[in-house]
């Protein structure tokens, strides 16, 4: 049959359904043409901590599906991330070529405690979460706190110093609830990082800490893991069966957890909606790929603490981490 000048054939038919199988078959930033160039990432805390290398574990993965696009790194710690999340979203081009790698719940909750001048989800958008990783009370093995009983117990005699990576944090809130249920006194002592939190709590500056527990359990037996803020523990192999804090104490502490996620200006969703489809699309397929899992295991992580989550999950995530700071915005004020 024909209409106009086309003419169309049993074999251009089938030619035609030939080609469009092979496109279906092409990785989606193949048949888009994006990336155009390697991504420019900001990345709102220190080089060489936990955000950075989570994000270098996975973006080999994701390179693959990506045109071979390579990932440069920036890094603007600060105000518990305030100072990269305004640089981002204000100096960096909207054009889906620049992405920023965050810690959804701490940096959530400074956005909720310090008002900057971005806002959520109005520029910003989060789209892949890569994990999910419970806060826990821990301290260093010779510790003379064996439970957590033990750390309530002593808290309600005098003010316990706790190691944190900073104030805006899942792990900060869940300690002072736990203190404001228990009529314990907790005094929080920000280290600006996972890293110098652990050192602190090692070298007994601090009486505890509180952390991701992927951070604690790295350490193996250097650190001895006390109780979780989940209603489960699912790295209770690894931790000797450290109990859920709600359980030991009847408490009703929300799930405080940490999830690392690829976020883009929201605009440039708007702007470039088939170049933000590649990169959902895309990020999506890393978690299948056995290297990545490979990559984490390398990094110390555990593997359990993956966990995909698309933009829907990592937005109802953020709100609700916004939520919880507001709940608990004297607690966090005092300790500021």
């Amino acid at each position: 049959m024909t209409f106009g000048t086309t003419t169309l054939t049993r074999r251009s038919i089938g030619a035609a359904a030939l080609g469009a199988g092979l496109a279906a078959m092409r990785p989606a930033a193949a048949q888009s043409g994006f990336p155009s160039r390697n991504f420019r990432v900001v990345i709102p805390t220190g080089q060489g901590g936990g955000a950075d290398r989570l994000a270098r574990s996975f973006d080999d993965g994701w390179t693959k599906h990506l045109n071979g696009r390579q990932f440069e790194y920036e890094f603007f710690p600060g105000a518990a991330g305030q100072v990269g999340y305004e640089l981002f979203v204000s100096r960096r081009d909207a054009d889906a070529h620049h992405l920023l790698f965050g810690n959804m719940g701490p940096e959530m909750i400074m956005y909720a405690l310090q008002r900057p001048r971005f806002r959520f989800p109005e520029d910003l958008t989060y789209f892949c979460r890569i994990d999910v990783d419970d806060s826990c009370v821990f301290v260093r093995a010779n510790s003379p706190f064996r439970r957590i009983e033990d750390v309530v117990a002593e808290a309600k005699r005098r003010p316990l110093n706790v190691a944190t990576s900073r104030i805006p944090h899942p792990a900060s809130i869940g300690i002072l609830a736990l203190g404001e249920h228990q009529n314990a006194r907790f005094n929080l002592v920000p280290y600006g990082g996972g890293n110098p939190t652990l050192v602190a709590v090692l070298n007994g500056e601090a009486d505890i800490g509180v952390l991701p527990i992927a951070l604690a359990v790295q350490q193996g037996e250097r650190m001895r893991t006390l109780g979780v803020f989940n209603r489960e523990n699912i790295l209770a192999a690894k931790t000797d069966n450290a109990p859920p804090i709600n359980a030991v104490f009847g408490s009703n502490i929300p799930d405080l957890y940490s999830s690392r996620a690829w976020a883009i200006h929201t605009r440039a969703i708007d702007r470039y909606p088939d170049r933000f489809r590649v990169l959902e699309e895309t990020s999506a397929r890393v978690f299948d790929d056995p290297a990545f899992r490979d990559a984490y295991d390398k990094q110390g992580l555990p593997i359990e603490t993956i966990r995909y989550g698309n933009r829907a999950t990592c937005t109802e995530y953020a709100l609700g981490m916004i939520d919880l700071a507001n709940r608990y915005r004297a607690q966090l004020s005092a300790q500021r």
